[in-house]
């Protein structure tokens, strides 16, 4: 249990920090792709940041599996944060690195109220688009016959994956481009899902609320429970003088 405690310990101190890596990963993969011509001094430190925090993410993770008390359960259970770390080989895929910032926030969010979670995942959303905007681009962009070339383009082919409507007007060619789009599919189904729940949740709950007594009515019952009783109160006070007569 000490190790568990300790594991525990480590994941909530490293929490924000992580976080804050995985934001100021966004910046240093972006800003080479948006700016194809930017200046290789500044691109090769970009490039540099991206080693450097890769490899915190690393240790990371190896000190979470070090804390565990059960390393084969640790992998089963936390196969996502190693595929993170080991599946963006290729430079499009970097991007899957920004999960990491989820995932360490998921931690905090199922404790949060619906309307806390709710901002949380409309907020995940909208960051998963538009970093998949730039990772497809970043495949797609040297790409002949590629017919994502700008990031509006990118973001519109993201909004419509994401969103399951696919007008079929942009699509990826390279295989980097595909996986980005199979990964969107997938978060768009599971915003689906959670938007259908959360709705029908609120819906019950509303209905629920409608079929408890209102405040009225609950005084009323009240009011009605003081006057029995008092009665029954009389009542003992006569059986207890009629006692008290029939002793005499």
């Amino acid at each position: 249990m000490v190790e568990e405690e300790r594991l525990r310990g480590w994941e909530h101190a490293t929490a924000y920090p992580l976080t804050g890596l995985s934001l100021l990963f966004i910046g240093v993969y972006a800003l080479p792709v948006l700016d194809p011509g930017l200046d290789p001094a500044w691109r090769r430190a970009c490039e540099l940041a991206d080693v450097v925090i890769w490899s915190i993410f690393l240790v990371e993770y190896l000190i979470r599996l070090r804390l565990a008390k059960h390393k084969t359960r640790f992998i089963r259970t936390h196969w996502f944060d190693l595929a993170v770390l080991i599946l963006p080989v290729l430079r499009p895929l970097r991007a899957l690195r920004l999960l990491n910032a989820l995932r360490v926030l998921n931690r905090h969010a199922v404790a949060w109220t619906r309307g806390r979670l709710a901002v949380y995942v409309i907020s995940a959303t909208v960051l998963i688009v538009l970093i998949a905007a730039l990772a497809v681009l970043d495949a797609e962009r040297g790409h002949p016959d590629s017919t994502i070339t700008s990031y509006p383009q990118a973001l519109w082919w993201a909004i419509c994956t994401i969103t399951t409507v696919g007008y079929g007007d942009l699509y990826p060619e390279t295989v980097e481009g595909r996986l980005v789009a199979v990964a969107l599919m997938i978060g768009g189904l599971g915003l689906i899902g959670f938007t259908t729940g959360s709705l029908a949740s609120w819906i019950v709950d509303r209905l629920s609320d409608a079929d408890r007594p209102t405040g009225a009515a609950t005084r009323a019952d009240m009011v009605l429970l003081l006057h029995e009783i008092r009665k029954l109160r009389a009542e003992v006070e006569a059986l207890k003088e009629t006692q008290r007569d029939a002793d005499h």
